[in-house]
């Protein structure tokens, strides 16, 4: 029997088939068959924001089982405290809350870009936590980034952020408001000063808008809508010498010059 990849050509001289462009075409098929399957592997917001629920409702009990299915061996992830974790120290940081603790997490206003084979999911989170039956919540927002490999869709990198909130504001001690009323200076001729309003302290700088100054505790102050604080420092005899901006603990110091 002839061998079936041997024909003749016109010259009646025997050869073999062009083994190559079998192999190409057969490659070629192959190539495009699996596009059709990367194509056909589509997720939808709805799938995400499904996952994402997922995770997030297996941290009060400690199941790390979603954190280790949805997260890529590669991925990476920031928290809100700004530590970055590789997937084994994620994966670990997941353990049950302590004992009476509890809480909820919801994910809610999910915003995606989903792409052939990427998809980033925006979104924020809603926390409830109950600690000795004291009731405590807290927002956040996350951003993951999903990419479509090895026939199954997982996180390659995420990342969470904490919503600033304001402190709750504390008990205004209006008989010594006029202690903090003056001009402070940080560098020669860069001033501000302090003013009262009734019970309202404000600061302004130069030609800014004034700034409400909402009170935390007697001397200690802060602008509604923005991080940091501004301590009004004394000295021994107990006069404010001094207004201490701190953000993220370090302090920008406003030396007081005199009385308005």
């Amino acid at each position: 029997m002839a061998n079936p990849l041997t024909f003749a050509n016109n010259f009646g001289k025997p050869r073999r088939r062009n083994l190559t462009v079998i192999t190409l075409a057969a490659a070629l098929f192959a190539a495009t068959a699996n596009a059709r399957s990367v194509e056909s592997e589509t997720i939808t917001q709805d799938e995400l924001v499904r996952a994402t629920q997922e995770l997030v409702d297996s941290i009060a009990i400690g199941n790390q089982t979603p954190w280790k299915t949805y997260f890529a061996e590669d991925a990476v992830y920031t928290d809100e405290t700004g530590k970055t974790s590789d997937k084994p120290a994620l994966v670990a940081s997941i353990v049950p809350l302590p004992k009476s603790y509890s809480g909820t997490i919801k994910v809610v206003k999910p915003l995606s870009h989903i792409f052939e084979q990427t998809a980033i999911l925006s979104y924020d989170l809603d926390e409830s936590e109950i600690v000795y039956g004291q009731v405590l919540h807290a927002r956040y927002h996350g951003t993951d980034t999903w990419l479509f490999r090895n026939g199954r869709w997982q996180i390659i990198a995420g990342q969470l952020l904490r919503y600033y909130e304001d402190p709750a504001i504390g008990k205004i001690d209006t008989a010594h408001l006029d202690d903090f009323v003056g001009t402070y200076e940080i560098a020669p001729g860069e001033t501000l000063t302090v003013s009262r309003e009734g019970t309202k302290l404000y600061i302004k700088r130069g030609e800014m808008p004034k700034i409400l100054l909402e009170p935390e505790s007697p001397d200690l102050f802060f602008h509604p809508g923005a991080e940091g604080r501004r301590i009004f420092r004394r000295n021994e005899s107990g006069k404010v010498d001094a207004m201490i901006y701190r953000r993220n603990n370090e302090d920008l110091i406003w030396k007081k010059l005199t009385q308005s």
